[in-house]
């Protein structure tokens, strides 16, 4: 499998019936999250629809859809944190639903969330099906869905868009379709600040693609016919690379305009939500300080382990050969989940989108025999529900 193969797609209603099965199992795993975090939120007498719509994030991105940008809390101790941290796709479809129907804010981006859900496992499918084949496309799919944080998809938070734009937007740098991929790319930009991530997908897989007809137009090079640039392509494929960092660069330019600091307000606002980048210094020293006492240095272990494992995946994929958008996608995604300055409990949310780091699993499950995958995943959904329904009913946020 090359770093961009182009063989034909199927049609969209053979694709849909192709994936048919991979979206059927999705929506019982989800199903069995949401039954088991209702059951738990009411044996706690609390709303499990409040946790999934109105708490945390979720409420940010609502009132954004309602009232606007400019919302922001002054903290005691000095910290603002400001509604322009929240890119703004997500609230304009919140407005569109509650415009075009009698749902309420809060409702669209559960309606959104569903919806864009089953965009983004479909996705999965569709990009793991075309590097690895169908069975690999289905495991790939629950394995996505059965993860312990798995209940994200299922909120009105912006994890599920981005991974749907995200997806689609890989498949379709895979499959040579770069207008597409420019714009998901561009959409994507619009959704969360990790949209950079697709940007550099389509950026660098254009490069490498500019850079191997050059060498075959160069001089000395074999002349074959077929090899040579299509100029239709190229242009396509600029302007797919032009496409790609308008949403992000246009919401951040956009930031630093209405905050009066230039290019770099919206690092400013992130700033005063004391998030940034730091190469996961504080991370490390975060989880160095588990160590100084029983019984947290097992988080501090358990913390060791993960991060090893999500190493490990990445490693996996680059010997497996996986495709260069996914392999670049998934760096850029990983490194901005673990090398963020704070917010250390979200950092599983974070990786959500990582979706190619299953890839290695989903190959390894497809090998096996079908008994044993489906004891295998079964168990995992079982306790990725339970684990989802004690996430949410907990006090902090996801």
């Amino acid at each position: 499998m090359t770093d961009l193969d182009t063989r034909a797609a199927p049609s969209r209603a053979g694709a849909l019936r192709r994936a048919a099965p991979a979206l059927a199992g999705y929506a019982a795993v989800r199903a069995l999250g949401l039954l088991a975090l209702f059951l738990w939120s009411g044996a706690r007498d609390k709303s499990a629809y409040t946790l999934l719509t109105a708490r945390w994030d979720a409420l940010w991105y609502v009132r954004v859809a309602e009232l606007g940008y400019g919302y922001e809390v002054r903290l005691p101790n000095g910290d603002v944190h400001s509604n322009l941290a929240f890119f703004p796709l997500l609230p304009w479809l919140e407005r569109l639903v509650a415009t075009l129907s009698p749902l309420s804010f809060a409702d669209g981006g559960f309606l959104v969330s569903l919806l864009a859900s089953l965009a983004a496992a479909w996705g999965i499918f569709a990009v793991a099906d075309h590097v690895y084949g169908r069975r690999v496309g289905v495991c790939a799919v629950l394995l996505w869905a059965v993860l312990p944080v798995g209940i994200v998809q299922s909120m009105a938070y912006s994890e599920s868009l981005f991974t749907a734009l995200a997806a689609w937007a890989l498949y379709a740098v895979l499959t040579g379709r770069w207008v597409t991929a420019g714009t998901l790319a561009l959409l994507a930009g619009l959704t969360r600040p990790v949209g950079l991530a697709v940007v550099a997908a389509v950026w660098v897989t254009a490069a490498a693609a500019f850079v191997r007809e050059g060498r075959t137009a160069g001089p000395g090079a074999p002349a074959d016919p077929g090899a040579r640039a299509d100029p239709g392509a190229q242009a396509r494929r600029l302007l797919a690379v032009l496409l790609a960092p308008l949403g992000t660069a246009g919401y951040v330019l956009w930031v630093g305009h209405r905050t009066g600091k230039g290019p770099l307000g919206y690092l400013d606002v992130q700033a005063g939500w004391r998030n940034g980048f730091d190469g996961g210094y504080a991370f490390a020293r975060f989880v160095a300080e588990k160590f100084t006492s029983f019984p947290a240095a097992l988080a501090g272990v358990g913390l060791i382990l993960g991060v090893a494992s999500v190493v490990w995946l990445y490693a996996t994929g680059v010997r497996q050969r996986q495709p260069l958008p996914l392999l670049v996608y998934t760096g850029v995604v990983t490194a901005l989940a673990l090398c963020a300055s704070s917010y250390f409990g979200s950092k599983p949310r974070l990786l959500l989108p990582a979706f190619p780091l299953l890839l290695p699993l989903a190959l390894a499950l497809a090998r096996a025999r079908i008994r044993r995958s489906a004891t295998v995943l079964g168990s995992v959904a079982v306790a990725g529900a339970v684990y989802g329904a004690f996430w949410l009913n907990g006090s902090g946020p996801p």
